[in-house]
């Protein structure tokens, strides 16, 4: 579930970068973006599917 959180929270960061009045390189950022909206995506379906996200070694 951590992973997860920490997800959101990045995916949260990325879309400020983005709107940010300074975001510089910004057509690199919207693929950075499709790739965290993908990435999380897969995290919550993975959560919401199989439960817990974190491998049972760690």
């Amino acid at each position: 579930m951590n992973k997860t959180l920490v997800t959101i929270l990045m995916f949260a960061l990325l879309i400020l970068f983005i709107i940010s009045p300074f975001a510089a390189l910004a057509s690199l950022m919207l693929i950075v973006l499709v790739s965290a909206f993908l990435s999380l995506l897969g995290n919550l379906f993975q959560v919401i599917i199989g439960g817990d996200t974190n491998p049972k070694g760690s």
